[in-house]
């Protein structure tokens, strides 16, 4: 079986504004695998976690490419939870696209192609999910990555900046700090960071502001 008849199960695919990462703004192509390994308390696409239908990596990229914009996203869900999805990188990077992915931190990066940018999370304890962070993902980092926090809590800050500070993130690559979309206020986190002067980039779902926050496809 070739690369393009290889099948994931998918969620959605559609094309957008990307509303968050160092890339937010831009036009984008989305690509959600369904299933994810992880049950986030503040997760805001849930209903990633079943269901889906199959696809063809060649589907998948000629959907893409229909977009006719050069960003694209995989995400989920945990893209990584489907091993067919290296192959889906590859073929969209031969097809000339800027391909970003988007994992939760639980499982191995160190398989993904070096030209796909990662974002990869950091659980924070109000996330419920802290003990699944995969620390031995930090030395696979390349700078052209990023890595997100996304915080609930003064708690959850305090333990990010400790974070932080303790694996030098600011030094292996960009570093996102992202408020729960509706339970901590942008302007807390915004004054948290220029308190203690931390080299992050506060992070702030645009698409939200664009959109109604629970309207899907956008």
């Amino acid at each position: 079986m070739t690369a393009k008849c290889v099948k994931l199960r998918i969620s959605e695919i559609f094309h957008s504004i990307q509303g968050e990462s160092t890339q937010a703004g831009r036009p984008c192509s989305f690509v959600r695998l369904a299933g994810c390994n992880l049950r986030c308390a503040w997760c805001d696409t849930a209903y990633a976690f079943e269901g889906g239908g199959e696809m063809t990596v060649g589907e998948i990229v000629d959907k893409v490419l229909s977009h006719g914009t050069r960003l694209v996203l995989v995400t989920g869900g945990e893209p990584l939870s489907q091993p067919p999805v290296h192959g889906l990188l590859g073929a969209l990077l031969d097809r000339g696209m800027e391909v970003m992915i988007e994992t939760g931190g639980s499982l191995d990066i160190g398989g993904v192609d070096p030209r796909v940018r990662i974002v990869m999370d950091l659980k924070c304890p109000g996330s419920g999910m802290e003990p699944r962070n995969r620390w031995e993902n930090l030395p696979f980092l390349k700078p052209s990555d990023e890595i997100k926090f996304v915080i609930r809590d003064r708690a959850d800050y305090e333990w990010a900046r400790r974070v932080l500070s303790e694996h030098d993130l600011a030094g292996r690559c960009a570093v996102l700090f992202s408020p729960v979309s509706g339970v901590l206020e942008n302007r807390f986190l915004a004054e948290w960071i220029l308190e203690d002067r931390l080299e992050v980039r506060l992070q702030i779902q645009i698409h939200k502001e664009i959109w109604p926050p629970g309207m899907r496809g956008v």
